[in-house]
């Protein structure tokens, strides 16, 4: 039961004359493929020998009333009895071959359901060449009806993978209003959800339209006009039966004449889409295709059961002409249609008659290919399928000398042998049903190439192979696909919006699906390497991203490098109070036996200024890339050489105090005059800070760290001081000895001016004190090698201070004022 005309039945009989249909003369093949099957086997000594097979070619009319009535007919229409009672002998129908649709599949298999009964007139050998939905619907209500059909999920699968293969996340849909377009999408729109793919229009065919109603296909058309202008999906999925195709064909073939004028300004008519068809499809309605300009299919993308050319199978068509011997009931009809021209008639000759010399290969391939068709493949296969069981059960019946029971038995016999059928076909292909009756075999994935004169060819691109190991079931050849003219960007996109550049991140639009997204900028420390990603990804430690936010550059170490200016002036900064305190050390040393010299106690001034000049120095430990040495060093260092200096001014101050209450008659101060005081002071003094250091270094010592967070361009390398608590004991303690100095210097500043060093001490405590009371907020605010300079300069310009304030006065008498550096000005004054 095969499929040929398509059209409006204007008038319905039961006689075929009455029909106002038209040929789709590219199914004629289909007949061909089943004629050339027939006649092969005939021909084959190995299969059925001596036994010719026949066969009755009836039309469905793409009609469910028309199927019910041809596949009566096949079972009854020679016989003299009613349906459903025997009585005597009759012609038996071994098999029934047809079902192109899946509704024409529906209609022959409830029929054939009611007499798989043991039925001698028919034994219930039913195959569908191109059903697909039929095993997915209607498996359970069928257990008998086979299908020489890839199972459908198969093809489902292939439609996913393609789709993300090109990265389709936005698509359109375009199927039969009935239960099988309804199936389809309720398959299908899960697994696009489960991909992240999104439909944006479902457009439902009716499948009684009439397509020859004048203005109400314009109608018709005008409905759907936003499928070319508002809808923004290139990428179109065409499921279901012709129907479907012809209604594309005629809204893209009325949509140019009629809509133009309906259109606003701001709206632009476009057909350029990327047409995906399923295996049910077919671009086959050359009635409306010799108006069409095929040239707007060019590019589309079809799924097809996996086929073969046969050998013999192109001289065959060779020989197929209206005036030959290969003729059937509908080669005048097919001659008519194809090649435009009218039959012979010899009682009145008429204009434009067909020659009878016209060759199949001549016609265009929207009219007639040569080439083998996936359903006159399936065809094919299907009359060897039934051949190979025909022949098995033939061999049993010989072997078992026609038991009695064997026609009894025959109907079990040949389901059983047609289940587990494997076989080999002229192409090399097996032939292999699985359990569910469905063909084990897979899809060829075809690009439409079109050309000028309305001519197309299909050229294979890519496979739905479900033999190929796991994770390769799926392939596709890019390079070999042709797109439409009018895209710009090849492959074409098919996107709810444009794609997330690098450096953004997707959005989801409240209300909107999943796959229509804003794209926001990726947060800081973050970047997006590829477009369209889904959530930004962090730079590493020691990275940032660029303005950009779409690489990530490495960090630049931060720290107070000697090379730099800022570490050259700090390095001779301290060279020079370094330099300034050996100097005046060393005129001191040189002046030792002056009056002012011996005044000012000469070895606790030498020990002041050996601490100041270890101070200096010691603030080149906190100059370059810091390591585990000199992070224990820095702190701990600079912290007990400064308490020995403050220490030692305080000593000085005492001695001073002491000296002046000595001097007095009867003081019991007499007694601590000396060096030794002076010595047990700085002693104790500094011994505590040599505890609070031992104790830091002991329990949290300082250690070189990475600080990657504070900078965003940076990573400071930096001494973490392991116990802020015990680095502000340090400096707590230092504070405190300069705070005690400056009280007992200031206590000390009226004392005759023989002893008047109190007011420079003072002065210098205040210096002192100012310097590291501003350190301490500055330090906290700055960060990086700027916080080091910061106690770098603390610790330079309070030195300074100490140096500057207690000698400067001294220096200037004896170098510019030596007369004043005498014992007798000193007494005076």
């Amino acid at each position: 039961i095969f499929t040929l005309p398509f059209g409006i039945i204007a008038k319905f009989s039961f006689e075929a004359s009455h029909f106002i249909c038209s040929v789709i003369t590219k199914f004629y093949q289909h007949v061909l493929a089943l004629v050339f099957s027939v006649k092969e086997i005939s021909k084959d000594p190995h299969i059925l020998p001596n036994i010719t097979l026949g066969f009755h070619i009836y039309d469905s009319y793409s009609d469910a009333l028309m199927t019910y009535r041809t596949t009566l007919d096949l079972l009854f229409k020679f016989h003299k009895i009613v349906p459903n009672y025997i009585c005597g002998t009759q012609k038996k129908v071994m098999g029934i071959i047809g079902g192109m649709s899946p509704e024409t599949s529906t209609r022959m298999a409830e029929i054939l359901q009611l007499f798989k009964i043991p039925q001698e007139q028919f034994y219930g050998l039913s195959i569908s060449y191109g059903s697909f939905q039929l095993a997915a619907t209607d498996e359970s209500r069928f257990p008998t009806f086979y299908r020489m059909a890839p199972d459908e999920a198969l093809q489902y699968e292939g439609l996913v993978q393609l789709l993300l293969y090109f990265g389709w996340n936005w698509v359109g849909f375009i199927i039969a209003d009935d239960k099988h377009g309804e199936h389809f999408i309720q398959i299908m729109e899960p697994k696009l959800s489960q991909n992240k793919i999104c439909s944006e229009f479902t457009e439902r065919v009716e499948r009684n339209l009439h397509f020859y109603g004048g203005l109400g296909v314009v109608d018709e058309c005008i409905k759907h006009v936003s499928l070319f202008t508002k809808k923004t999906a290139n990428a179109v999925i065409i499921h279901g039966e012709n129907i479907v195709f012809m209604w594309l064909v005629s809204t893209l073939l009325l949509v140019q004449i009629f809509i133009p004028r309906e259109l606003e300004t701001s709206q632009e008519l476009s057909t350029r889409k990327v047409w995906i068809a399923m295996a049910q499809n077919d671009f086959t309605l050359h009635t409306l295709q010799r108006g069409l300009n095929m040239q707007r299919f060019h590019g589309a993308i079809s799924f097809s059961i996996t086929k073969k050319e046969l050998p013999g199978f192109q001289q065959y068509l060779q020989t197929v002409t209206l005036s030959g011997e290969n003729q059937d009931g509908f080669i005048k009809d097919f001659w008519n249609q194809a090649f435009s021209c009218s039959i012979p008639n010899k009682a009145a000759p008429e204009d434009g008659e067909c020659t009878g010399e016209e060759k199949l290969e001549n016609l265009l391939a929207p009219f007639f290919e040569t080439s083998m068709l996936s359903h006159s493949y399936s065809i094919y296969n299907a009359v060897y399928a039934v051949a190979q069981v025909l022949h098995a059960v033939q061999t049993i019946k010989t072997h078992q000398n026609r038991r009695k029971d064997m026609d009894q038995m025959q109907s079990k016999i040949l389901h059983s042998f047609l289940q587990r059928i494997s076989f080999n076909n002229n192409a090399g292909d097996e032939i292999k049903l699985n359990e569910d009756g469905t063909l084990e075999a897979g899809f060829d994935i075809v690009n439409l190439i079109t050309f000028q004169n309305n001519s197309y060819i299909n050229i294979p691109v890519g496979e739905v192979d479900p033999q190929a190991p796991p994770g390769k079931t799926f392939c596709i050849h890019q390079n070999k696909i042709q797109w439409h003219h009018e895209f710009t960007q090849l492959p074409p996109l098919s996107l709810c919006n444009d794609p997330c550049p690098l450096g953004k991140r997707k959005h989801k639009i409240e209300g909107q699906k999943f796959c229509c997204y804003a794209c926001s900028r990726c947060p800081e420390k973050m970047i997006s390497r590829q477009i369209d990603m889904e959530n930004c990804e962090s730079c590493a430690e020691d990275q940032f991203p660029n303005q950009a936010h779409n690489e990530c550059i490495s960090k630049t170490l931060n720290f107070l490098s000697f090379e730099e200016p800022l570490g050259i002036t700090l390095v001779a900064l301290s060279l020079l109070f370094s330099f300034s305190t050996v100097l005046v050390l060393a005129i001191f040393i040189k002046q030792r036996d002056t009056p002012i010299v011996k005044a000012n106690n000469r070895n606790l001034t030498y020990l002041l200024l050996v601490s100041l000049f270890l101070c200096f120095f010691c603030s080149l430990l906190f100059i370059g890339k810091c390591n585990k040495v000199t992070c224990l060093l820095r702190q701990t260092t600079f912290g007990i050489i400064f308490s020995i200096a403050i220490s030692s001014i305080l000593a000085k101050t005492i001695t001073v105090v002491v000296a002046f209450l000595a001097s007095k008659p009867g003081s019991l101060f007499h007694k601590w005059v000396g060096q030794k005081l002076a010595y047990s002071i700085i002693w104790f003094c500094s011994f505590i800070q040599v505890v609070i250091c031992i104790v830091w270094l002991s329990t949290s010592p300082p250690f070189p760290d990475l600080d990657t967070e504070t900078l965003h361009e940076e990573i400071i390398v930096e001494c973490h001081e392991g116990s802020l608590t015990m680095f502000y004991s340090v400096l707590g303690y230092m504070g405190f000895l300069a705070l005690l100095s400056f009280v007992v210097a200031f206590l000390a500043r009226k004392l005759p001016d023989t002893f008047n060093e109190a007011k420079f001490i003072t002065f210098s405590m205040l210096v002192f004190c100012s310097v590291w009371l501003t350190f301490v907020p500055t330090y906290l605010s700055t960060k990086g090698k700027y916080m080091v300079a910061v106690e770098i300069f603390s610790i330079l310009s309070s030195g300074g201070g100490l140096l500057g304030c207690i000698f400067t006065p001294k220096i200037y008498i004896i170098i510019w004022r030596p007369e004043l550096n005498t014992r007798e000005h000193l007494v005076h004054k």
